[in-house]
Protein backbone atom coordinates (compact mmCIF):
# COMPACT_ATOMS: atom_id res chain seq x y z
CA UNK A 1 0.00 0.00 0.00
CA UNK A 2 1.63 3.21 -1.13
CA UNK A 3 1.12 5.92 1.63
CA UNK A 4 0.54 9.03 -1.37
CA UNK A 5 -2.01 6.40 -2.43
CA UNK A 6 -3.52 6.64 0.90
CA UNK A 7 -3.26 10.43 1.34
CA UNK A 8 -5.22 10.68 -2.29
CA UNK A 9 -7.96 8.34 -0.85
CA UNK A 10 -8.40 10.65 2.46
CA UNK A 11 -8.59 13.42 0.77
CA UNK A 12 -11.79 11.76 -2.47
CA UNK A 13 -13.19 10.18 1.12
CA UNK A 14 -13.79 13.78 2.82
CA UNK A 15 -15.04 15.83 0.10
CA UNK A 16 -16.99 13.19 -2.19
CA UNK A 17 -16.24 13.77 -5.08
CA UNK A 18 -13.26 13.09 -7.38
CA UNK A 19 -13.09 16.40 -9.88
CA UNK A 20 -12.87 18.62 -6.49
CA UNK A 21 -10.43 16.20 -4.78
CA UNK A 22 -8.07 16.48 -8.22
CA UNK A 23 -8.43 20.34 -7.92
CA UNK A 24 -7.69 20.10 -4.40
CA UNK A 25 -4.75 18.08 -4.84
CA UNK A 26 -3.09 19.51 -7.74
CA UNK A 27 -4.08 16.16 -9.68
CA UNK A 28 -5.45 14.71 -12.91
CA UNK A 29 -8.90 12.79 -12.21
CA UNK A 30 -7.18 9.98 -14.28
CA UNK A 31 -4.35 9.71 -11.78
CA UNK A 32 -6.65 9.69 -8.92
CA UNK A 33 -8.97 7.33 -10.40
CA UNK A 34 -5.66 5.00 -10.67
CA UNK A 35 -4.46 6.01 -7.53
CA UNK A 36 -7.53 4.21 -6.47
CA UNK A 37 -8.06 1.50 -8.67
CA UNK A 38 -4.45 0.25 -6.87
CA UNK A 39 -5.67 0.32 -3.54
CA UNK A 40 -8.85 -1.41 -4.05
CA UNK A 41 -6.37 -4.34 -6.30
CA UNK A 42 -4.34 -4.58 -3.29
CA UNK A 43 -7.15 -4.88 -1.03
CA UNK A 44 -9.36 -7.02 -2.84
CA UNK A 45 -12.42 -5.03 -2.59
CA UNK A 46 -14.03 -1.67 -3.43
CA UNK A 47 -13.59 1.36 -1.08
CA UNK A 48 -16.11 3.36 -3.01
CA UNK A 49 -19.54 3.68 -4.14
CA UNK A 50 -21.51 5.51 -6.60
CA UNK A 51 -24.45 8.04 -4.89
CA UNK A 52 -25.86 10.27 -7.71
CA UNK A 53 -23.05 12.56 -8.57
CA UNK A 54 -21.05 11.92 -5.56
CA UNK A 55 -19.30 8.50 -4.74
CA UNK A 56 -19.17 7.71 -0.83
CA UNK A 57 -17.25 4.89 1.10
CA UNK A 58 -18.13 1.11 1.64
CA UNK A 59 -18.02 0.27 4.83
CA UNK A 60 -14.62 -1.33 3.76
CA UNK A 61 -13.81 2.07 2.69
CA UNK A 62 -14.87 3.43 6.20
CA UNK A 63 -12.48 1.29 8.33
CA UNK A 64 -9.61 1.89 5.76
CA UNK A 65 -10.35 5.73 6.10
CA UNK A 66 -10.56 5.11 10.09
CA UNK A 67 -7.56 3.54 9.94
CA UNK A 68 -5.59 5.54 7.52
CA UNK A 69 -6.10 8.28 9.69
CA UNK A 70 -4.24 6.96 12.77
CA UNK A 71 -1.48 5.35 10.64
CA UNK A 72 -0.58 8.81 8.82
CA UNK A 73 -0.78 10.42 12.78
CA UNK A 74 1.29 7.20 13.73
CA UNK A 75 4.01 8.44 10.94
CA UNK A 76 4.03 12.12 11.47
CA UNK A 77 4.87 11.23 15.17
CA UNK A 78 7.40 9.31 14.22
CA UNK A 79 9.18 11.53 12.24
CA UNK A 80 8.89 14.37 14.63
CA UNK A 81 10.28 12.11 17.42
CA UNK A 82 13.31 11.52 15.30
CA UNK A 83 13.44 14.99 14.26
CA UNK A 84 13.34 16.65 17.30
CA UNK A 85 15.90 13.80 18.69
CA UNK A 86 18.50 15.02 15.79
CA UNK A 87 17.68 18.66 16.22
CA UNK A 88 17.85 18.62 20.15
CA UNK A 89 14.47 19.66 20.52
CA UNK A 90 13.38 16.72 22.77
CA UNK A 91 12.43 19.67 25.33
CA UNK A 92 9.57 21.10 22.97
CA UNK A 93 6.32 21.40 24.35
CA UNK A 94 3.13 21.35 22.44
CA UNK A 95 0.69 22.35 25.31
CA UNK A 96 -3.59 23.16 25.61
CA UNK A 97 -4.89 25.23 28.37
CA UNK A 98 -8.82 25.66 28.53
CA UNK A 99 -9.72 29.89 28.18
CA UNK A 100 -11.28 29.21 31.74
CA UNK A 101 -8.42 28.32 33.84
CA UNK A 102 -5.37 29.88 31.60
CA UNK A 103 -5.22 33.47 33.48
CA UNK A 104 -4.62 32.07 37.01
CA UNK A 105 -2.70 28.99 36.10
CA UNK A 106 0.23 29.52 33.17
CA UNK A 107 2.03 32.19 35.03
CA UNK A 108 2.82 29.88 37.96
CA UNK A 109 2.86 26.79 36.08
CA UNK A 110 5.23 28.12 33.26
CA UNK A 111 7.52 29.61 35.99
CA UNK A 112 8.13 26.32 37.90
CA UNK A 113 8.63 24.90 34.37
CA UNK A 114 11.45 27.11 33.45
CA UNK A 115 12.73 27.01 36.31
CA UNK A 116 13.34 23.13 36.13
CA UNK A 117 14.36 22.93 32.88
CA UNK A 118 15.53 26.33 31.39
CA UNK A 119 15.96 25.53 28.20
CA UNK A 120 12.29 23.82 27.50
CA UNK A 121 10.35 25.49 24.55
CA UNK A 122 6.85 25.74 24.79
CA UNK A 123 4.22 26.16 22.17
CA UNK A 124 0.89 27.42 23.91
CA UNK A 125 -2.76 26.92 23.01
CA UNK A 126 -5.47 28.71 24.66
CA UNK A 127 -8.79 27.28 23.45
CA UNK A 128 -12.24 25.80 24.64
CA UNK A 129 -12.18 22.27 26.19
CA UNK A 130 -13.87 20.86 23.00
CA UNK A 131 -11.08 22.37 21.02
CA UNK A 132 -8.59 21.34 23.02
CA UNK A 133 -9.61 17.80 23.19
CA UNK A 134 -9.80 17.39 18.80
CA UNK A 135 -6.45 18.79 18.86
CA UNK A 136 -5.12 16.56 21.32
CA UNK A 137 -6.71 13.56 19.58
CA UNK A 138 -5.33 14.94 16.10
CA UNK A 139 -1.84 14.81 17.78
CA UNK A 140 -1.44 18.70 17.64
CA UNK A 141 -0.92 19.08 20.87
CA UNK A 142 0.96 16.60 23.37
CA UNK A 143 -0.61 17.88 27.14
CA UNK A 144 -3.68 19.35 27.78
CA UNK A 145 -5.09 21.02 30.66
CA UNK A 146 -8.89 20.97 31.02
CA UNK A 147 -11.96 19.88 33.34
CA UNK A 148 -11.51 16.18 33.31
CA UNK A 149 -12.26 13.88 30.27
CA UNK A 150 -14.75 11.25 30.26
CA UNK A 151 -13.52 7.55 30.08
CA UNK A 152 -12.09 7.42 26.69
CA UNK A 153 -9.29 4.66 25.68
CA UNK A 154 -7.30 7.37 23.39
CA UNK A 155 -6.58 9.44 26.50
CA UNK A 156 -4.72 9.23 29.47
CA UNK A 157 -5.78 11.67 32.36
CA UNK A 158 -4.67 12.75 35.73
CA UNK A 159 -7.17 14.53 38.31
CA UNK A 160 -4.64 17.90 39.70
CA UNK A 161 -7.82 19.38 41.45
CA UNK A 162 -11.43 20.36 42.04
CA UNK A 163 -13.17 23.52 41.15
CA UNK A 164 -15.99 25.34 40.27
CA UNK A 165 -17.78 27.38 38.06
CA UNK A 166 -20.88 29.53 38.92
CA UNK A 167 -23.11 31.96 37.35
CA UNK A 168 -21.93 35.57 37.52
CA UNK A 169 -23.30 39.15 36.26
CA UNK A 170 -22.66 42.86 36.57
CA UNK A 171 -22.10 43.91 40.19
CA UNK A 172 -25.11 46.71 39.85
CA UNK A 173 -27.06 43.73 37.40
CA UNK A 174 -31.04 43.92 38.26
CA UNK A 175 -31.16 40.65 39.09
CA UNK A 176 -29.52 41.31 42.94
CA UNK A 177 -32.78 43.01 44.02
CA UNK A 178 -34.18 40.76 45.74
CA UNK A 179 -33.77 36.89 46.68
CA UNK A 180 -32.83 34.58 43.02
CA UNK A 181 -34.17 31.98 42.19
CA UNK A 182 -33.65 29.72 38.90
CA UNK A 183 -36.76 31.16 36.98
CA UNK A 184 -35.46 34.81 37.61
CA UNK A 185 -32.45 33.86 34.94
CA UNK A 186 -34.95 32.95 32.31
CA UNK A 187 -35.65 36.93 31.95
CA UNK A 188 -32.01 37.57 31.28
CA UNK A 189 -29.79 37.28 28.33
CA UNK A 190 -25.83 35.09 28.49
CA UNK A 191 -22.88 35.10 26.51
CA UNK A 192 -21.70 31.77 26.74
CA UNK A 193 -19.27 29.05 24.86
CA UNK A 194 -20.20 27.20 21.94
CA UNK A 195 -23.03 24.13 22.13
CA UNK A 196 -20.07 21.68 22.74
CA UNK A 197 -18.49 23.28 25.50
CA UNK A 198 -18.35 20.97 28.51
CA UNK A 199 -19.47 24.01 30.95
CA UNK A 200 -22.27 25.11 28.57
CA UNK A 201 -23.79 22.05 27.99
CA UNK A 202 -24.13 21.14 31.69
CA UNK A 203 -25.64 24.87 32.03
CA UNK A 204 -28.24 23.85 29.28
CA UNK A 205 -28.95 20.73 30.95
CA UNK A 206 -29.44 22.45 34.73
CA UNK A 207 -32.51 24.27 32.79
CA UNK A 208 -34.27 21.91 30.94
CA UNK A 209 -33.55 19.40 34.18
CA UNK A 210 -35.80 21.90 35.87
CA UNK A 211 -38.28 22.20 32.78
CA UNK A 212 -37.16 25.60 31.79
CA UNK A 213 -35.91 26.64 28.76
CA UNK A 214 -32.15 26.51 28.09
CA UNK A 215 -29.82 29.72 28.61
CA UNK A 216 -31.08 32.67 25.64
CA UNK A 217 -27.49 33.11 24.31
CA UNK A 218 -27.30 36.33 22.39
CA UNK A 219 -23.26 36.36 22.52
CA UNK A 220 -21.36 32.82 21.64
CA UNK A 221 -17.76 33.33 22.27
CA UNK A 222 -14.32 31.13 22.37
CA UNK A 223 -12.55 34.48 23.70
CA UNK A 224 -13.26 34.27 27.52
CA UNK A 225 -10.87 36.67 28.50
CA UNK A 226 -13.13 39.18 27.00
CA UNK A 227 -15.79 38.34 29.68
CA UNK A 228 -15.50 40.18 32.61
CA UNK A 229 -15.43 43.26 30.76
CA UNK A 230 -18.22 42.65 28.76
CA UNK A 231 -20.56 41.35 31.09
CA UNK A 232 -19.27 44.11 33.28
CA UNK A 233 -20.93 46.90 30.93
CA UNK A 234 -23.94 44.66 30.00
CA UNK A 235 -26.89 42.86 31.53
CA UNK A 236 -25.87 39.86 29.86
CA UNK A 237 -25.12 36.68 32.42
CA UNK A 238 -22.32 34.05 31.95
CA UNK A 239 -20.55 31.12 33.44
CA UNK A 240 -17.41 31.17 34.52
CA UNK A 241 -14.56 29.70 36.67
CA UNK A 242 -14.93 30.65 40.56
CA UNK A 243 -11.26 31.54 40.25
CA UNK A 244 -12.94 34.59 37.60
CA UNK A 245 -14.07 36.28 40.85
CA UNK A 246 -11.39 35.18 43.41
CA UNK A 247 -8.69 35.93 41.99
CA UNK A 248 -8.65 37.50 38.40
CA UNK A 249 -9.79 40.24 36.24
CA UNK A 250 -13.54 40.02 37.24
CA UNK A 251 -12.95 40.31 41.14
CA UNK A 252 -14.43 44.05 41.64
CA UNK A 253 -16.69 44.16 38.30
CA UNK A 254 -18.43 40.61 38.87
CA UNK A 255 -20.63 38.91 41.48
CA UNK A 256 -21.75 35.71 42.05
CA UNK A 257 -25.17 34.73 41.53
CA UNK A 258 -25.44 32.34 44.15
CA UNK A 259 -27.77 29.53 43.45
CA UNK A 260 -26.53 25.80 44.18
CA UNK A 261 -27.96 24.32 41.30
CA UNK A 262 -26.51 26.37 38.73
CA UNK A 263 -23.06 25.73 40.77
CA UNK A 264 -21.06 23.11 38.60
CA UNK A 265 -18.31 21.30 40.52
CA UNK A 266 -15.49 19.70 38.04
CA UNK A 267 -12.38 18.27 38.04
CA UNK A 268 -9.33 20.20 36.26
CA UNK A 269 -7.10 17.81 35.04
CA UNK A 270 -4.11 16.82 32.91
CA UNK A 271 -4.47 14.68 29.44
CA UNK A 272 -2.36 13.09 27.21
CA UNK A 273 -2.87 10.61 24.48
CA UNK A 274 -2.63 6.81 25.57
CA UNK A 275 -0.40 6.00 22.29
CA UNK A 276 0.98 9.14 21.06
CA UNK A 277 4.94 10.35 21.06
CA UNK A 278 5.41 12.45 24.10
CA UNK A 279 8.65 14.36 24.36
CA UNK A 280 10.61 13.86 27.48
CA UNK A 281 10.10 17.46 28.71
CA UNK A 282 6.24 16.64 28.27
CA UNK A 283 6.15 13.79 30.45
CA UNK A 284 8.19 16.45 33.17
CA UNK A 285 5.63 18.44 32.61
CA UNK A 286 2.54 15.97 33.68
CA UNK A 287 4.81 14.39 36.49
CA UNK A 288 4.98 18.29 37.49
CA UNK A 289 1.02 18.96 37.50
CA UNK A 290 0.70 15.67 39.18
CA UNK A 291 2.77 16.49 42.40
CA UNK A 292 2.01 20.11 42.40
CA UNK A 293 -0.80 21.47 40.22
CA UNK A 294 -3.25 22.47 43.47
CA UNK A 295 -0.33 25.24 44.26
CA UNK A 296 -0.47 26.47 40.44
CA UNK A 297 -4.10 27.44 41.43
CA UNK A 298 -2.94 29.56 44.38
CA UNK A 299 -3.42 33.34 44.52
CA UNK A 300 -0.15 35.37 44.04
Amino acid sequence: MDLRDLTYFETIAELGHLGRAAERLNRSQPALSKSIQRLEESLGTRLFQRDGRRIKLTEVGQLLLTRGKQLQLNIAETEREVRDFANGLVGNIRLGCAASMSDHLLPHLTAALLERAPDVTLKLSIAQDDVLKASLRAGRLDVIISPQIADDPQFTTHAILKDEAIVVASVDHPVFAGPVVLEDLCQYRWVLGGPTVMARRWIDNVFLANRLPAPQVQIETNALSLLPRLIARTQLLSFAARETLAYGIGQSWLREVPLEATTMRRTVAVSVRSEGYLPPAAAALVTLLKEQGRSFFERD
